[in-house]
């Protein structure tokens, strides 16, 4: 028998691989319960509806997705190559097999005009996101309105590769942050 904590972990990561890859609606309890080998009464313990689910999934992707980037962005030796690297580090993501846009943006689109938590949980990460250029472009003393342009750059290069599978829109929008950090 496997731990709870083992089982937690086999579900989320089954969930997060569906939910990512085919869309939050798509999928039902039963898949997740077969690609994750638990059973559907433990699966059903951990988390007593597909709501709770995509919830605790949501939430530990955006708390992986945003030490990854600040992991990359962090690295570098001041705050303006920090937000250069943003866009680097999102070229590496848009260029990853599975890269299907953010899983945020999806599961708004499919659930958020009725879902509350869906909402919530997908505004929650954009203003961490938008909050973390903030921080950035502070650090690099300009003009805090700069977050909100680079963030904007950065949401439309995520959206734009999606669509067209390809990874340049990070290319590009690194381009456009560097003549607006240039401007500042």
């Amino acid at each position: 028998m496997i731990s709870p904590e083992t089982a937690e972990l086999r579900i989320l990561d089954a969930a997060e691989s569906l939910f990512y890859g085919r869309g939050l609606q798509a999928v039902g309890m039963d898949e997740i319960r077969s690609a994750s080998g638990v059973s559907l009464k433990r699966l059903y313990q951990l988390f007593p509806s597909k709501g709770e689910l995509i919830q605790a999934y949501l939430r530990r992707r955006d708390v992986r997705w945003r030490q990854k980037l600040a992991a990359y962005a962090d690295a570098r030796t001041t705050p303006e190559e920090s937000i250069l690297a943003v866009f680097d580090w999102l070229y590496e993501w848009f260029g990853e097999p599975d890269y299907r846009g953010c899983a945020f943006s999806n599961s708004f689109g499919e659930l958020g005009a009725t879902s509350p938590v869906v909402a919530e949980t997908a505004r929650a990460h954009k203003e961490a996101f938008f909050g973390y250029l903030t921080d950035l472009t502070a650090a690099a003393g300009k003009p805090a309105p700069l977050a909100d342009h680079l963030a904007l750059l950065a949401e439309g290069a995520i959206t734009t590769a999606a669509i067209t599978g390809s990874a340049e829109p990070a290319h590009q929008a690194k381009e456009a942050a560097r003549v607006l950090l240039a401007a500042a």
